[in-house]
């Protein structure tokens, strides 16, 4: 949904928030563009709340350049090893074999980081 679950801008705008730094990460596939506006996200984070996004390498890279102490998890299929190029570009490495464990593993390194960890359990 517009405004919600996604901003939907003219070509023209998109380019304008690239040019002026407001997208934290972005890529081009085709004519569709698609990133991740900086400022709502800087605010959850200043609020202490994580924040999961989900990038490619490319994505990855730039998030990295612009916030250096992120911490990016590459979740790949069981039995894949990436390249060591890949690796390095991200702290931890989760092979996405079974969803409860990665789930749980995904939970700890967000808990580590804020003072309850019991907090960024999912609740419902």
């Amino acid at each position: 949904m517009d405004g919600v679950d996604r901003v939907f801008l003219a070509p023209a705008e998109f380019d304008r928030r690239v040019a002026a730094g407001e997208l934290l990460e972005w890529s081009r596939m085709g004519p569709h563009r698609r990133g991740t506006p900086y400022l709502p996200l800087r605010a959850r984070l200043d609020a202490g709340q994580p924040v999961l996004l989900p990038l490619d390498l490319a994505g990855a890279q730039l998030v990295r350049a612009r916030s250096p102490d992120a911490r990016l998890v590459l979740l790949s299929p069981p039995g894949y090893r990436p390249a060591p190029a890949v690796a390095a570009a991200f702290d931890h490495t989760l092979s996405h074999d079974r969803t409860d464990r990665v789930v749980d593993e995904l939970v700890g390194l967000l808990g580590s980081s804020y003072p309850d960890p019991a907090w960024s359990r999912v609740r419902g």
